[in-house]
């Protein structure tokens, strides 16, 4: 079976400090993050060393914070960083007027369609942004062709750079879970990974958000 390793970017100022980091801004890590970066390529070398892999592909969201941690996985990895493919699909969720809040501040602003939003936000779009539905719509698309080039040969690795939301939305939908609860089930931390199998069964997710050593 092929292995999927879905990774969080690395940390920026916004996700230390707790405020909504979407699409629409493209900050670069922060200090810390580049470290965790670094760490991160090291944890994923030795995690490679452990599954099959004669064919790698490294993916990567546009956004400038998925770039640089898959930039510094490239190099943990030993592979050039020219190798990196961009996947538009991949980029986080629209938060529209609630880009750069914290959580209160949302509901403070908008406290009805933040409450809407909890309660459901795969159904639930950010005032002029996305629903989770509407990210997975397009990350989904992103992912397929890379899970059906997984499943046809063991041998095969995929890691994919990538954002908090998509990353949990892609899990829950695996694990078959409602998808109304992908905030509530899982977590994606900035540097942690997943690890999923693909073959001609069932997909198998062996690890959830494990973290840089």
């Amino acid at each position: 079976m092929g292995s999927l390793i879905l990774v969080r970017h690395a940390t920026t100022a916004a996700s230390a400090s707790g405020r909504n980091l979407g699409k629409r801004d493209d900050p670069p890590l922060a200090d810390a993050g580049r470290e965790l970066a670094a760490h991160l390529g090291a944890t994923l070398a030795a995690e490679l060393a452990e599954l099959p892999h004669d064919e790698l592909q490294l993916v990567s969201s546009p956004a400038l914070r998925c770039r640089q941690t898959a930039s510094a996985v490239s190099v943990g990895l030993g592979i050039a960083v020219d190798a990196v493919e961009i996947a538009p699909g991949l980029l986080e969720l629209d938060y529209g007027a609630w880009d750069g809040l914290t959580a209160e501040e949302c509901r403070d602003r908008d406290p009805e369609q933040r409450s809407a939003w909890e309660a459901d936000p795969y159904a639930t779009a950010c005032p002029e942004g996305e629903s989770g539905a509407d990210v997975a719509r397009r990350a989904f698309a992103a992912l397929s062709p890379i899970e059906r080039w997984l499943a046809a040969d063991r041998a095969h690795c995929a890691i994919v750079v990538t954002h908090n939301h998509v990353i949990r939305l892609r899990l829950c939908d695996l694990l078959g879970w409602p998808m109304r609860e992908y905030r509530d089930r899982l977590s994606a931390d900035p540097g942690g990974y997943s690890l999923v199998t693909f073959g001609t069964g069932v997909p198998v997710v062996r690890r959830v958000n494990a973290p840089a050593a």
